[in-house]
């Protein structure tokens, strides 16, 4: 199992989204998550369709955090540019693992 880093600390277990059915599916239908969900090639995301609040970070091709956001249940996030790609948890898991902007995340496999 994939494993998300955040200042060379294991932060949280990771499931990732490869596919363009995975990925607009995303966290849709869910009760919630254990960890993370890292969203490839993804600029914006969505909450239609979730049963809870999401903590998305939008990444840069070297997984260092542009924009960290909180969204409620069926939203519509903004497009942010130079984002590559997207990772969420439940709301409240980045303050307290300490994702931020100018973070850089790592993915251990």
């Amino acid at each position: 199992m994939p494993w998300l880093v955040c200042g060379g600390r294991v932060i949280a277990s990771l499931e990732i989204a490869s596919t363009r059915r995975e990925r607009r599916k995303g966290l849709s239908g869910r009760d919630g998550i254990e960890g993370a969900l890292l969203l490839e090639r993804t600029r914006s995301v969505h909450s239609l369709g979730m049963r809870f609040p999401i903590d998305v970070a939008h990444c840069d091709t070297d997984m260092r955090v542009l924009r960290v956001t909180t969204m409620r249940a069926n939203r519509v996030g903004r497009l942010v540019w130079g984002a590559t790609s997207v990772v969420e948890a439940e709301a409240g898991s980045f303050k307290r693992w300490g994702v931020a902007p100018g973070v850089e995340l790592e993915i251990r496999r």
